[in-house]
């Protein structure tokens, strides 16, 4: 039953693209708004450092196959060296919250009214706009757990899962568009939802108590890491490349 479904040409015009103008205008216009009421964020000297440091044993750890054995052991020992090592030196607690900081309340207020409110606002008056449409189809064959991810508004059991409705069209454009924001505003811009919510999460982390688990977790890391040199015997093979 659900093969012989076929779906009016005039929903394109009138539902399909018009969600994905106004899901890729609000995108344009929650960009701007955001670059308007950002604040300078002001991080600590120690916090970066330490951030710092464990982007380096990292690095370290993830390359160490492209260094020789000597400079990486004696990286290793720089970081976890029992007294004095990066890793292993005691840290004062800085701790902030909300009621030392009143600018983090501010910074979350201005998040969820550039980021969470149009979504929802915008989500709920399409979904009241064009309740009830079919917008497209998956060109695959989908189990019906995606009923609830592709079909929200939509009390059909006998449907295929592949269909997509109006609503659940508008949350994928809200994801999915990232590509074409990047193209009109860069790199950097506050029009990608979900690079909105990786950093409202990478400026809680910032936020957090100096907490020693990461900087033991990196300590342990690094310290079970076998060494083996990719480079070795590089200059014979390249000799031997040279002479033939």
């Amino acid at each position: 039953m659900t093969a012989d479904l076929i779906v009016d040409p005039q929903i394109r015009s009138w539902v399909f693209l018009p969600i994905v103008v106004i899901t890729f205008l609000v995108g344009i216009l929650r960009h701007y708004i955001s670059i308007l009421l950002t604040s300078e964020k002001n991080v600590a000297m120690p916090q970066m450092r330490d951030r710092q440091i464990l982007t380096r044993a990292r690095i370290l750890r993830e390359n160490a196959k492209f260094i020789p054995k000597n400079s990486f052991l004696m990286r290793r020992q720089a970081f976890n060296k029992e007294e004095d090592g990066y890793l292993t030196r005691r840290r004062p607690p800085v701790s902030q919250n909300i009621i030392t900081d009143p600018s983090l309340m501010t910074d979350m207020l201005k998040g969820n009214l550039t980021n969470v409110l149009p979504m929802i606002v915008i989500g709920g008056w399409i979904n009241w706009m064009f309740s009830g449409f079919i917008t497209t189809k998956v060109p695959f064959p989908l189990t019906l757990r995606f009923k609830l991810m592709l079909q929200r508004g939509m009390e059909l059991s006998h449907l295929d899962a592949s269909w997509v409705s109006s609503a659940s069209w508008y949350f994928l454009n809200v994801f999915g568009l990232r590509s074409m924001y990047t193209l009109v505003l860069g790199e950097d811009n506050s029009a990608d939802q979900s690079r909105q919510i990786q950093d409202q999460m990478a400026s809680a982390a910032v936020t957090m108590p100096n907490d020693p688990k990461p900087f033991k977790a990196e300590w342990e890391a690094l310290e079970i890491v076998e060494h083996y040199w990719v480079l070795e015997g590089i200059e014979k093979h390249l000799r031997h490349q040279r002479l033939f």
